[in-house]
Protein backbone atom coordinates (compact mmCIF):
# COMPACT_ATOMS: atom_id res chain seq x y z
CA UNK A 1 0.00 0.00 0.00
CA UNK A 2 1.28 3.54 -0.91
CA UNK A 3 1.46 5.70 1.89
CA UNK A 4 -0.95 8.87 1.87
CA UNK A 5 0.94 11.54 -0.81
CA UNK A 6 1.02 14.92 0.72
CA UNK A 7 1.89 18.16 -0.84
CA UNK A 8 5.09 18.10 1.41
CA UNK A 9 6.77 15.25 -0.29
CA UNK A 10 7.37 17.77 -3.49
CA UNK A 11 10.64 18.83 -3.78
CA UNK A 12 11.69 21.84 -5.83
CA UNK A 13 13.64 20.73 -8.90
CA UNK A 14 17.11 21.17 -9.39
CA UNK A 15 19.98 20.78 -11.61
CA UNK A 16 21.11 17.56 -9.57
CA UNK A 17 17.76 15.52 -10.34
CA UNK A 18 18.89 15.63 -14.06
CA UNK A 19 20.07 11.65 -13.33
CA UNK A 20 16.63 10.84 -11.81
CA UNK A 21 14.75 12.27 -14.52
CA UNK A 22 17.05 10.83 -17.03
CA UNK A 23 16.67 7.26 -15.88
CA UNK A 24 13.51 7.59 -15.70
CA UNK A 25 12.25 8.88 -18.89
CA UNK A 26 14.85 5.80 -20.71
CA UNK A 27 12.08 3.52 -19.42
CA UNK A 28 9.24 6.22 -19.84
CA UNK A 29 10.36 8.57 -22.36
CA UNK A 30 7.95 12.40 -22.04
CA UNK A 31 5.82 13.07 -24.81
CA UNK A 32 5.12 16.23 -24.07
CA UNK A 33 7.52 19.29 -24.33
CA UNK A 34 6.59 20.73 -21.08
CA UNK A 35 7.74 17.64 -19.67
CA UNK A 36 11.53 17.53 -20.39
CA UNK A 37 14.20 17.81 -17.75
CA UNK A 38 15.51 20.83 -19.48
CA UNK A 39 12.19 22.91 -20.13
CA UNK A 40 11.26 22.12 -16.65
CA UNK A 41 14.70 23.01 -15.00
CA UNK A 42 15.07 26.32 -17.07
CA UNK A 43 11.80 27.35 -16.26
CA UNK A 44 11.92 26.76 -12.28
CA UNK A 45 11.93 30.06 -11.65
CA UNK A 46 8.73 31.03 -13.21
CA UNK A 47 6.97 27.96 -12.68
CA UNK A 48 8.16 26.96 -9.31
CA UNK A 49 8.38 23.31 -10.37
CA UNK A 50 8.54 20.54 -7.51
CA UNK A 51 8.35 16.74 -8.29
CA UNK A 52 8.38 13.81 -6.27
CA UNK A 53 9.58 10.11 -7.45
CA UNK A 54 7.54 7.32 -5.94
CA UNK A 55 6.20 3.66 -6.76
CA UNK A 56 8.22 4.09 -10.42
CA UNK A 57 6.61 7.39 -11.15
CA UNK A 58 7.43 10.99 -11.19
CA UNK A 59 4.24 13.33 -10.58
CA UNK A 60 5.25 17.06 -11.14
CA UNK A 61 3.41 20.04 -9.31
CA UNK A 62 3.79 23.77 -10.76
CA UNK A 63 2.72 27.03 -8.74
CA UNK A 64 2.37 29.83 -11.53
CA UNK A 65 1.25 33.17 -9.64
CA UNK A 66 -0.51 31.17 -6.83
CA UNK A 67 -2.41 28.55 -9.03
CA UNK A 68 -1.22 24.99 -8.15
CA UNK A 69 -0.95 22.40 -10.69
CA UNK A 70 -0.43 18.77 -10.75
CA UNK A 71 0.59 16.80 -13.52
CA UNK A 72 -0.56 12.94 -13.81
CA UNK A 73 1.64 10.09 -12.34
CA UNK A 74 4.15 9.09 -15.43
CA UNK A 75 5.68 6.09 -15.32
CA UNK A 76 3.68 2.60 -14.46
CA UNK A 77 0.16 3.46 -14.41
CA UNK A 78 -1.00 3.20 -11.02
CA UNK A 79 -4.89 3.78 -10.24
CA UNK A 80 -4.07 4.20 -6.81
CA UNK A 81 -1.18 7.27 -7.36
CA UNK A 82 -3.71 8.63 -9.77
CA UNK A 83 -6.57 8.37 -6.97
CA UNK A 84 -4.24 10.35 -4.40
CA UNK A 85 -2.83 13.43 -6.99
CA UNK A 86 -6.74 13.76 -7.69
CA UNK A 87 -7.39 14.14 -4.48
CA UNK A 88 -4.46 16.44 -3.14
CA UNK A 89 -5.77 18.67 -6.75
CA UNK A 90 -9.22 18.70 -5.46
CA UNK A 91 -7.78 20.60 -2.39
CA UNK A 92 -6.23 23.35 -4.54
CA UNK A 93 -7.87 26.75 -4.98
CA UNK A 94 -6.83 26.78 -8.70
CA UNK A 95 -9.47 26.64 -11.03
CA UNK A 96 -7.50 23.65 -13.30
CA UNK A 97 -5.35 21.91 -10.69
CA UNK A 98 -4.53 18.47 -12.76
CA UNK A 99 -3.08 19.61 -16.28
CA UNK A 100 -0.45 18.77 -19.05
CA UNK A 101 -2.66 15.58 -20.23
CA UNK A 102 -2.01 14.19 -23.34
CA UNK A 103 -4.72 11.82 -25.43
CA UNK A 104 -3.20 8.38 -24.01
CA UNK A 105 -3.53 9.76 -20.32
CA UNK A 106 -7.38 11.31 -21.21
CA UNK A 107 -8.24 8.00 -22.67
CA UNK A 108 -7.39 6.22 -19.45
CA UNK A 109 -8.52 8.59 -17.33
CA UNK A 110 -11.89 8.90 -19.29
CA UNK A 111 -12.56 5.36 -18.52
CA UNK A 112 -11.29 5.32 -14.97
CA UNK A 113 -12.66 8.69 -14.01
CA UNK A 114 -15.98 9.21 -16.41
CA UNK A 115 -17.40 12.33 -14.91
CA UNK A 116 -13.61 14.56 -15.05
CA UNK A 117 -14.23 17.56 -17.69
CA UNK A 118 -11.28 17.96 -20.35
CA UNK A 119 -10.35 21.15 -21.18
CA UNK A 120 -7.89 21.56 -24.77
CA UNK A 121 -5.69 23.84 -23.93
CA UNK A 122 -4.68 24.77 -27.53
CA UNK A 123 -1.93 27.51 -26.99
CA UNK A 124 -0.09 24.63 -25.52
CA UNK A 125 -0.39 22.06 -28.38
CA UNK A 126 3.15 20.60 -29.56
CA UNK A 127 4.24 21.34 -32.99
CA UNK A 128 5.61 17.77 -34.54
CA UNK A 129 7.01 17.81 -38.01
CA UNK A 130 8.46 14.97 -40.19
CA UNK A 131 12.61 16.25 -40.10
CA UNK A 132 12.77 15.71 -43.68
CA UNK A 133 9.90 18.13 -44.42
CA UNK A 134 11.54 20.49 -42.64
CA UNK A 135 15.22 20.01 -44.28
CA UNK A 136 14.12 19.53 -47.67
CA UNK A 137 11.22 21.71 -48.07
CA UNK A 138 9.31 19.76 -50.52
CA UNK A 139 6.52 20.34 -53.21
CA UNK A 140 4.11 22.92 -53.92
CA UNK A 141 3.09 23.20 -50.02
CA UNK A 142 6.64 24.64 -49.29
CA UNK A 143 7.21 27.08 -52.19
CA UNK A 144 7.24 30.14 -50.71
CA UNK A 145 9.29 28.90 -47.57
CA UNK A 146 11.72 27.68 -50.71
CA UNK A 147 11.47 31.19 -52.39
CA UNK A 148 12.66 33.01 -48.80
CA UNK A 149 15.56 30.48 -48.07
CA UNK A 150 16.55 30.99 -51.55
CA UNK A 151 16.56 34.56 -51.28
CA UNK A 152 18.19 34.46 -48.61
CA UNK A 153 21.30 32.24 -50.28
CA UNK A 154 21.53 35.14 -52.86
CA UNK A 155 21.93 37.91 -50.42
CA UNK A 156 24.08 36.73 -47.81
CA UNK A 157 27.11 34.51 -47.27
CA UNK A 158 26.27 32.62 -43.85
CA UNK A 159 28.56 29.87 -41.89
CA UNK A 160 26.79 27.16 -40.20
CA UNK A 161 28.84 26.04 -36.33
CA UNK A 162 28.12 23.75 -34.01
CA UNK A 163 27.79 25.24 -30.38
CA UNK A 164 31.09 24.63 -28.42
CA UNK A 165 32.94 25.97 -25.58
CA UNK A 166 34.88 28.01 -27.85
CA UNK A 167 31.58 29.97 -28.93
CA UNK A 168 29.65 30.18 -26.12
CA UNK A 169 30.61 33.58 -24.96
CA UNK A 170 29.64 34.56 -28.54
CA UNK A 171 25.77 33.21 -28.15
CA UNK A 172 25.51 34.80 -24.47
CA UNK A 173 26.37 38.20 -26.97
CA UNK A 174 24.29 37.52 -28.97
CA UNK A 175 21.13 36.68 -26.43
CA UNK A 176 21.79 40.10 -24.92
CA UNK A 177 21.41 42.02 -28.64
CA UNK A 178 18.39 39.30 -29.34
CA UNK A 179 16.48 40.82 -26.00
CA UNK A 180 17.34 44.29 -26.65
CA UNK A 181 15.93 44.14 -30.62
CA UNK A 182 12.83 42.50 -28.50
CA UNK A 183 12.77 44.92 -25.76
CA UNK A 184 12.64 41.80 -23.05
CA UNK A 185 11.96 43.36 -20.11
CA UNK A 186 9.03 45.50 -21.03
CA UNK A 187 7.04 41.74 -21.88
CA UNK A 188 6.98 39.58 -18.66
CA UNK A 189 6.27 36.46 -21.07
CA UNK A 190 10.16 37.38 -22.84
CA UNK A 191 11.54 38.44 -19.71
CA UNK A 192 10.95 35.10 -18.02
CA UNK A 193 11.83 33.48 -21.53
CA UNK A 194 15.06 35.57 -21.63
CA UNK A 195 15.65 33.84 -17.95
CA UNK A 196 15.28 30.52 -18.84
CA UNK A 197 17.42 30.69 -22.28
CA UNK A 198 20.03 31.76 -20.12
CA UNK A 199 19.83 29.59 -17.73
CA UNK A 200 19.67 26.80 -19.80
CA UNK A 201 22.73 28.50 -21.72
CA UNK A 202 24.69 29.01 -18.60
CA UNK A 203 24.21 25.13 -18.05
CA UNK A 204 24.66 23.90 -21.80
CA UNK A 205 26.92 21.15 -21.36
CA UNK A 206 25.23 19.88 -18.02
CA UNK A 207 22.22 19.99 -19.38
CA UNK A 208 23.48 17.57 -22.72
CA UNK A 209 22.14 20.05 -25.35
CA UNK A 210 23.35 20.47 -28.61
CA UNK A 211 23.13 23.68 -30.94
CA UNK A 212 24.10 25.41 -34.17
CA UNK A 213 24.99 29.03 -34.54
CA UNK A 214 24.11 30.95 -38.00
CA UNK A 215 27.41 33.29 -38.72
CA UNK A 216 27.02 36.40 -41.03
CA UNK A 217 30.31 38.45 -41.52
CA UNK A 218 32.22 37.11 -38.45
CA UNK A 219 29.00 37.88 -36.02
CA UNK A 220 26.45 35.20 -34.72
CA UNK A 221 23.46 36.45 -36.08
CA UNK A 222 20.65 33.27 -35.08
CA UNK A 223 20.85 30.12 -32.94
CA UNK A 224 19.08 26.97 -32.43
CA UNK A 225 18.98 25.04 -29.60
CA UNK A 226 17.97 21.39 -29.30
CA UNK A 227 17.99 17.64 -28.17
CA UNK A 228 16.79 14.54 -28.25
CA UNK A 229 13.60 14.10 -26.33
CA UNK A 230 12.92 10.44 -27.19
CA UNK A 231 14.29 7.90 -29.68
CA UNK A 232 12.47 9.11 -33.09
CA UNK A 233 12.11 12.57 -32.11
CA UNK A 234 13.67 15.76 -31.14
CA UNK A 235 12.69 19.10 -29.68
CA UNK A 236 13.90 22.62 -30.51
CA UNK A 237 13.80 24.07 -27.16
CA UNK A 238 14.91 27.95 -28.80
CA UNK A 239 15.67 29.59 -32.16
CA UNK A 240 16.50 32.93 -32.35
CA UNK A 241 17.77 35.16 -35.34
CA UNK A 242 18.53 38.72 -35.83
CA UNK A 243 16.04 41.42 -37.62
CA UNK A 244 18.46 42.46 -39.38
CA UNK A 245 18.13 39.37 -41.42
CA UNK A 246 15.26 38.55 -43.46
CA UNK A 247 14.66 35.12 -43.70
CA UNK A 248 17.29 34.13 -41.22
CA UNK A 249 14.50 32.28 -39.38
CA UNK A 250 14.05 30.06 -42.41
CA UNK A 251 17.88 29.21 -42.71
CA UNK A 252 18.09 28.24 -39.04
CA UNK A 253 15.19 25.95 -38.89
CA UNK A 254 16.72 23.88 -42.51
CA UNK A 255 19.88 23.87 -40.94
CA UNK A 256 18.90 22.45 -37.73
CA UNK A 257 16.72 19.71 -39.81
CA UNK A 258 19.35 19.27 -41.80
CA UNK A 259 21.53 17.98 -38.77
CA UNK A 260 18.41 16.27 -37.15
CA UNK A 261 17.58 14.36 -39.60
CA UNK A 262 20.30 12.02 -39.77
CA UNK A 263 19.42 10.39 -36.25
CA UNK A 264 15.16 11.53 -35.87
CA UNK A 265 12.01 10.98 -37.74
CA UNK A 266 10.47 14.26 -36.05
CA UNK A 267 10.99 17.20 -34.88
CA UNK A 268 8.67 18.60 -31.93
CA UNK A 269 9.37 22.43 -31.90
CA UNK A 270 7.16 23.42 -28.87
CA UNK A 271 3.80 25.29 -28.66
CA UNK A 272 2.61 28.29 -29.89
CA UNK A 273 1.73 30.01 -26.55
CA UNK A 274 -1.37 31.36 -28.47
CA UNK A 275 0.88 34.19 -30.13
CA UNK A 276 -0.80 34.91 -33.69
CA UNK A 277 1.87 35.17 -35.37
CA UNK A 278 4.16 32.41 -34.07
CA UNK A 279 1.05 30.41 -34.83
CA UNK A 280 0.68 31.52 -38.15
CA UNK A 281 4.82 30.89 -38.50
CA UNK A 282 3.97 27.57 -37.28
CA UNK A 283 1.85 26.22 -39.13
CA UNK A 284 2.84 27.56 -42.53
CA UNK A 285 5.85 24.21 -42.03
CA UNK A 286 2.60 21.96 -42.11
CA UNK A 287 3.08 19.69 -38.73
CA UNK A 288 2.50 16.14 -39.35
CA UNK A 289 0.83 15.76 -36.13
CA UNK A 290 0.13 18.27 -32.75
CA UNK A 291 0.86 16.98 -29.25
CA UNK A 292 -2.67 17.82 -27.42
CA UNK A 293 -2.62 18.48 -23.74
CA UNK A 294 -5.65 19.37 -21.66
CA UNK A 295 -6.59 20.48 -18.31
CA UNK A 296 -9.20 18.87 -16.01
CA UNK A 297 -11.97 21.25 -14.50
CA UNK A 298 -12.04 21.62 -10.98
CA UNK A 299 -15.24 20.71 -9.90
CA UNK A 300 -15.64 17.84 -12.06
CA UNK A 301 -12.84 16.32 -9.51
Amino acid sequence: MIKMLSIDDFKLISLDDKEIFDKHYKKYPPVHSDNNFTTLISWVEYSKYKYVFIEDNIIIMSNIKNQIQFRPPWGNINKNLFDQVLMLAKKQDSEYPFGVIDNKTKNWLSINYPKLEFIPKREYFDYVYLAMDLAELPGSAYSKIRNRVNKFKRNYTYNVEKITEENINEIHEFLKRWCLWKDCESDPLLENEKKAILYSMNHYFDLGLAGILIRIEDAVEAIAVFEAMNTDTAVVHYEKGSPDYDGIYKIVNQETAKILQKDFKFINRESDMDLPGLRKAKMSYRPHHMIEIFNINKKSI
